[in-house]
């Protein structure tokens, strides 16, 4: 499944019962701010607790874009869940530490390692298999 706007791309790479997997590519910031919280906000109501963002893709995201971050993270943790972003460029790694929000946010240099991060029943297969209708 990918969805997008003219400036955000949102790919579900991989999911299970408990988690997802997305790539988020392009630039998140207020012109994105509905559309990014809307369509994670549908996979958390669809039964997802924990969600891995891959934003190796990620070429920019401001303080709104940050706030959206944080706004998942507040519903996954309500819900006994956690947000963990995967491959942060030096942008976002940088908006991070400068805001204190590297402990909110935890970030791992794959998405290998932040599955990691939960238990292994609620992991999705990774790498995931490839896509038979994709050439």
């Amino acid at each position: 499944m990918s969805t997008q706007t003219h400036r955000l791309t949102i790919t579900e790479t991989t999911d299970c019962d408990h988690c997802a997997v997305l790539r988020i590519s392009g630039e998140l910031d207020q012109s994105c701010e509905a559309y990014f919280l809307g369509t994670l906000a549908a996979i958390v109501d669809a039964g997802r607790r924990h969600l891995i963002l891959d934003v190796t893709a990620l070429v920019f995201c401001d303080s709104r874009g940050l706030n959206c971050l944080l706004a998942i993270r507040w519903l996954l943790k309500r819900l006994d869940g956690k947000l963990i972003l995967a491959g942060a460029g030096r942008r976002l790694s940088e908006l991070l530490v400068q805001t204190g929000s590297t402990e909110l946010l935890p970030v791992r240099r794959t998405v290998g390692l932040a599955l990691l991060e939960l238990p292994a029943a609620h992991r999705p297969t990774w790498p995931p298999a490839p896509d038979h209708d994709e050439k």
